[in-house]
C-alpha cells in the first residue's frame, strides 16, 4: 500500500503532475476512447519527458509495484486496476526529415499530426482506419496500415526506438542495438519496455484518389460475392475493405443513413482518377449506392475513406485472421450478420490482407519482427456497443461469429484487433508459437518480475532448473 512518503518521493522524482483517485487531474490522466473502459491505477504520473518515464519506472520497480502505460487512450480494452499508470500524451516531440523520407515522434503523437508535417513534403506514414490514433501504441501493436497492401504494416518500417524497460533503464534500441528487443518491440506491444520516441520511414506519394461506396443492407449477400470476384484483379497500389454496418441515430452517423443497415465499401488508391474510376467500375455497377463518396482526394482528408467514430463511445470488439473469403466463408457470416439476422453489432468488418502485408519479411532487407497475420487472407473485426441493455447481446454475438468462423480462421489474430485479452492461451493468439516463445524467453530478461503486466501482457518463460 502506496503511503505519503512514497507519493512525495515520486513527486520529487518527475516533473510532470502526479495525480492520485481523489486529484482533480485523476480522470482527464486516466480517461480511455473505449469509455467503457474505466482506468483505477493506484497513482498517475503525466509524463512531461522521457526521463519521467525512466524515473517513475525505477520507483515502480524499488515498491514492486505493476506499471501501464497510456497516451491517447485508444487501445483501452480492458481496465487497469492498481499500481502506477504513466500517462504519456505530452511528449509530443516530432521532427520530418524529408531527405531521409523519416518521421521522430515522441509517444503522444497522433497521426494527424504527423500527416499534417510530412504531407506537404508528398510523404505519408503507415496510419490505419483512423488518424487521431497515437503512433507508438499503433505502431507497437504491428500496425494495420490503409494503404498496408502496397507498403505492408507500420513495424516492419520502424528503424529505431527509445524505451524504457522495467529497471527503469532508458535504451536507444535498432536492428544493431539490441537487436532481438527491438524486433519482438515491433509487434510484441508493450510486454517489454515503455517507448518513449519512435523514428519511422515515410513514403513519397503523389495523386490520391480515396473514398467509400454505401450500399443497401439487402443487397449484401450480391456486394460481398462481388468484391470476392473483383479483389484479385486489384493492383497492391490499392487496399479496399468492406464492412455490414447496423448504424444509430448518432452525431456521428451521416443523418440519411441513420437507423439503417449498409454495406460500407472503403477504397484507398495510389492513383488519379482516371485509374481509380476504372478500377471501382466493376463495384459501381452492383446494387444501387445509397453514397458514393469516392474520387480523388487531399491525403489529409483519410479519415473520409473508414469515417471512424471521431468521439469517445463505449464499446467491446474482438477479430480473427482468415484463411480466405470464399464463398462458404461469405454464406456463414452472413447467416450471422446479414439482412434478417438479429445481429447487435455496429460493425462487421472484413480487410484483405496480402500483397506486401504478406511479403515484407521475407524481402532481402527485412528486419525480423514480431508481427503476425503475414499468412493470412482477411482479418475478420467485430465491434458493438458496450452499454446495457445491449451489452450482453453484443458479448454473445462476438463470441458466436467468432466460433462460427473458426473453421475458415488460421486460429490467430492480430493483436491491435484482438479484443479484449482473456487467459494466457488465449492471448498468445496474438502471435506465432515460435514468435510467442521468443517474447516469453525476453519478458524474463527485460521484466523478470512482471512490472508490465497489463493490457496484452504475457508472462515469461520459467527459468531452467
Amino acid at each position: 500500500m502506496l503511503v505519503n512518503d512514497d507519493i512525495d518521493a515520486l513527486s520529487r522524482a518527475v516533473s510532470g503532475p502526479v495525480a492520485l483517485p481523489d486529484s482533480p487531474a485523476f480522470a482527464e490522466e486516466t480517461f480511455a476512447f473505449n469509455v467503457a473502459t474505466v482506468h483505477r491505477p493506484d497513482v498517475v504520473l503525466g509524463a512531461a519527458d522521457a526521463q519521467d518515464v525512466a524515473a517513475a519506472v525505477k520507483w515502480a520497480a524499488e515498491r514492486r509495484l505493476p506499471v501501464s502505460v497510456q497516451s491517447t487512450g485508444h487501445g483501452a480494452e480492458s481496465a487497469i486496476d492498481g499500481g502506477l499508470l504513466i500517462n504519456t500524451r505530452r511528449l509530443q516531440d516530432l521532427q520530418i526529415d524529408p531527405g531521409e523520407r523519416t518521421a521522430r515522434v515522441g509517444a503522444g503523437v497522433k497521426w494527424r499530426t504527423v500527416l499534417e508535417a510530412s504531407v506537404p513534403h508528398g510523404l505519408l506514414g503507415l496510419h490505419g482506419s483512423s488518424t487521431d490514433v497515437g503512433v507508438v501504441g499503433y505502431t507497437l501493436g504491428g500496425g494495420l496500415p490503409v494503404l498496408g497492401r502496397a507498403h505492408g504494416f507500420a513495424a516492419d518500417h520502424v528503424r529505431s526506438m527509445e524505451i524504457v524497460t522495467a529497471d527503469g533503464a532508458l535504451r536507444r534500441i535498432d536492428a544493431d542495438a539490441e537487436a532481438e528487443l527491438f524486433a519482438l518491440m515491433r509487434g510484441g506491444k508493450g510486454n517489454l519496455g515503455i517507448v518513449t520516441a519512435l523514428e519511422f520511414s515515410l513514403f513519397p506519394f503523389s495523386d490520391f484518389y480515396g473514398g467509400g461506396i454505401i450500399y443497401p443492407g439487402a443487397d449484401a449477400a450480391t456486394v460481398l460475392a462481388a468484391f470476392r470476384r473483383w479483389l484479385p484483379t486489384l493492383p497492391e497500389d490499392a487496399s479496399p475493405s468492406v464492412s455490414l454496418l447496423r448504424l444509430p441515430d448518432m452525431d456521428f452517423v451521416p443523418e440519411p443513413l441513420r437507423n439503417q443497415f449498409v454495406v460500407h465499401l472503403r477504397f484507398a488508391f495510389l492513383g488519379n482518377r482516371e485509374a481509380g474510376d476504372a478500377l471501382l467500375a466493376p463495384m459501381r455497377a452492383v446494387s444501387t449506392p445509397l453514397m458514393d463518396t469516392a474520387g480523388p482526394m487531399s491525403y489529409l482528408d483519410v479519415d473520409q475513406i473508414h469515417m471512424d467514430p471521431a468521439d469517445p463511445l463505449p464499446f467491446m470488439d474482438g477479430g480473427a485472421l482468415l484463411k480466405d473469403f470464399g464463398e462458404e466463408t461469405v454464406a456463414d457470416l452472413l447467416e450471422l450478420t446479414g439482412e434478417g439476422s438479429d445481429c447487435p453489432l455496429l460493425l462487421v468488418e472484413v480487410r484483405p490482407l496480402g500483397g506486401a502485408l504478406a511479403r515484407t519479411a521475407a524481402m532481402p532487407d527485412a528486419l525480423p519482427d514480431a508481427v503476425s497475420g503475414r499468412d493470412a487472407a482477411f482479418l475478420l473485426f467485430l465491434v458493438g456497443f458496450n452499454i446495457p441493455p445491449l451489452a450482453e447481446a453484443v458479448s454473445a454475438s462476438i463470441g458466436g461469429i467468432l466460433a462460427a468462423m473458426a473453421p475458415h480462421s488460421t486460429g490467430y489474430t492480430l493483436v491491435n484487433f484482438h479484443g479484449a485479452p482473456g487467459d494466457e492461451a488465449d492471448r498468445a493468439r496474438a502471435w506465432s508459437p515460435a514468435v510467442y516463445e521468443r517474447m516469453r524467453s525476453a519478458k524474463s530478461t527485460y521484466d523478470p518480475g512482471n512490472l508490465l503486466r497489463f493490457g496484452h501482457a504475457i508472462t515469461g518463460a520459467p527459468a531452467a532448473g
